[in-house]
């Protein structure tokens, strides 16, 4: 893809790549089109009877005569909604790689039984998803517009047109918020809250958030960086607007911050470094982008990158900048990086 292209990249583009990170991979990913045909309807539970309506994060009521079945999510929702019982069908977003394994935001869906209706960035066949006749269409969204991630610009007039659509926001906020958002909308599609399981994943991430705090508070010397990598340029976040960087630091973790000035042309969101000033941060902790539109830590051939001090000491740890919104998905993330407090040493 050419460098004019690559200039003229919306800021949507590149938070689909890094997540508030990273451009170089979606530039690469650009064009793919998964679609396949049919559609079959989700499964929620039978209490889910009778007209349906929620609230959404944009202000908008979505108001149905039944509970939805036909439902069409963002690929993390989905993974979200499967943790709760509510099998979704339908999705678009990231789902498979290319070998055709599941890719880490479809959780623990099957994705070889799912209507892929685009599986990259400013892929969605519309085609397909008229022909699926879908209830609803569920999101997340990373801006304070409401802005539907994934759904592209050039036809999210037609697609809108063709179902309602709801949106969790994902936007300048604590991770906490929107867990709580994607459990009242399990709950209204008819999701059991008070299984076992469920309750117990919620217990669970309560005790590793607790562990966390803790282990923050021990070790309040060590800097973690939140970073992610692409062919040519390497990305520094910054923790204003990321659901788990908010709340992370909220709990007590030190992380590096990009000055603001540094981090204007993305909005905001992260610094953008070439390989050789890789080392502008000290840092003790480095949590690396997991998605797979980045290049991840094993796969870096830069020496800079192996020059660095916590990579050296082997302080290199996976984030997910676009977590899986269910308690149970939630917690690993927790568990790690207290993990990692706890045993990192002090290097930069």
């Amino acid at each position: 893809m050419s460098n004019a292209r690559a200039t003229h990249f919306t800021r949507r583009g590149i938070l689909a790549a890094g997540g508030a990170l990273g451009l170089g991979a979606a530039l690469a990913a650009c064009g793919d089109d998964d679609a396949k045909s049919g559609g079959s309807e989700s499964t929620a539970s039978a209490k889910a009877t009778g007209p349906w309506s929620f609230k959404d994060d944009r202000g908008t009521t979505v108001k149905l005569d039944e509970v939805p079945t036909k439902i069409v999510a963002f690929t993390g929702v989905a993974a979200a909604l499967y943790d709760y019982g509510i099998e979704v069908k339908g999705v678009f977003g990231p789902t498979k790689t290319k070998s055709g394994k599941a890719d880490v935001q479809a959780g623990d869906m099957d994705v070889s039984k799912l209507t892929v209706f685009g599986n990259v960035w400013d892929a969605f066949n519309v085609e397909q998803y008229a022909a699926f006749q879908p209830d609803v269409l569920i999101s997340t969204t990373f801006d304070s517009a409401g802005t539907l991630w994934y759904v592209p610009e050039a036809s999210k007039d037609k697609i809108a047109k063709l179902a309602p659509s709801a949106a969790i926001s994902v936007y300048d906020r604590q991770l906490t918020k929107p867990l709580a958002r994607m459990w009242e909308l399990a709950e209204s599609l008819g999701a059991d809250m008070t299984a076992d399981k469920v309750v117990q994943s919620k217990k669970k991430f309560e005790d590793a958030a607790a562990r966390l705090r803790a282990a923050a508070k021990s070790k309040p010397d060590i800097k973690v960086l939140a970073g992610s990598a692409s062919a040519d340029l390497f990305y520094v976040s910054g923790t204003n607007f990321s659901i788990d960087l908010e709340y992370f630091k909220a709990l007590g973790v030190n992380f590096v911050e990009p000055p603001e000035k540094a981090k204007e042309a993305t909005g905001g969101w992260f610094e953008s470094l070439s390989w050789e000033n890789v080392d502008k941060y000290g840092a003790d902790v480095i949590m690396m982008d997991d998605r797979s539109s980045t290049i991840q830590p094993a796969d870096i051939a830069e020496g800079t990158w192996k020059q660095l001090p916590a990579v050296k000491a082997g302080q290199v740890i996976a984030r997910s900048p676009e977590p899986i919104l269910s308690y149970d998905k939630c917690t690993p993330l927790l568990e790690n990086l207290a993990e990692a407090l706890e045993k990192a040493k002090k290097v930069s």
